[in-house]
């Protein structure tokens, strides 16, 4: 099935966006996706792909999930989503440790955004979250995105305690993807209760970086937005 689903992929590839991909998620020397190879497939058409083979077996999702090709990593995890949606508990369990095994290869942005809510996040709503503080401290980039982003299915219950708690964790994180992804998800809780952002600027707003304060206060009145980034 491998071989089909990678044929998919081609058909539906745009050797003209090659290029911007690569350029759009820093692939050259030096930078956070350096090597990351892409065929040209936008997300719209890979969803689709992943839709039509959302019962594909883990040897194929390992052939994928490892693939140097970005796409095919990226129809693995959204295949994963798919099956995660519909699965039982004991499936949901594997996929959640499938995913766990394979965060090395979650590794571009666009990647952890697109499953680690619907994964970790739906899978871990009602359970022990201490894996999500334990990736928040990890050396890896990807694994310190996966851990906050995660959270964005917590925001979307009202429940806004692991996003704070990881938020202030990774409050100094020097990279800007882990700062903007917190002000992103600060952002959203603010959403579902104003007071939890307000209490979160009040107390670090002066010391959070610059990308995250922006990120977080981007729906806040201009007035406000103002007030917190005089602080700075």
């Amino acid at each position: 099935m491998k071989d089909i689903i990678r044929q998919r992929l081609l058909e539906n590839s745009k050797p003209e966006k090659i290029e911007i991909l690569s350029s759009f998620f820093k692939t050259g020397k030096g930078q956070y996706a350096e090597g990351d190879k892409f065929i040209g497939v936008n997300v719209p058409d890979n969803r689709k792909i992943a839709k039509e083979f959302r019962n594909a077996n883990y040897e194929t999702l390992e052939e994928l999930i490892t693939s140097p090709i970005h796409e095919e990593r990226l129809c693995a995890l959204l295949i994963l989503v798919q099956k995660f949606n519909k699965a039982d508990k004991d499936e949901k369990n594997r996929i959640f440790d499938f995913y766990l095994k394979h965060t090395k290869n979650i590794n571009n942005w666009d990647l952890v955004d697109l499953s680690a809510p619907y994964i970790c996040g739906a899978h871990l709503l009602d359970s022990d979250k201490d894996i999500l503080y334990k990736l928040a401290e990890s050396d890896n980039l990807w694994e310190r995105r996966i851990s906050i982003v995660s959270t964005m299915w917590f925001i979307r219950k009202g429940r806004l305690e692991d996003t704070i708690n990881i938020a202030t964790i990774l409050l100094h994180d020097k990279h800007d993807l882990i700062q903007k992804a917190c002000g992103w998800m600060l952002r959203e809780a603010g959403k579902k209760d104003l007071n939890t952002l307000i209490s979160f600027l009040d107390k670090y707003s002066h010391t959070m970086p610059r990308t995250m304060l922006r990120y977080s206060i981007e729906k806040l009145d201009k007035e406000t937005r103002a007030h917190y980034m005089k602080r700075q």
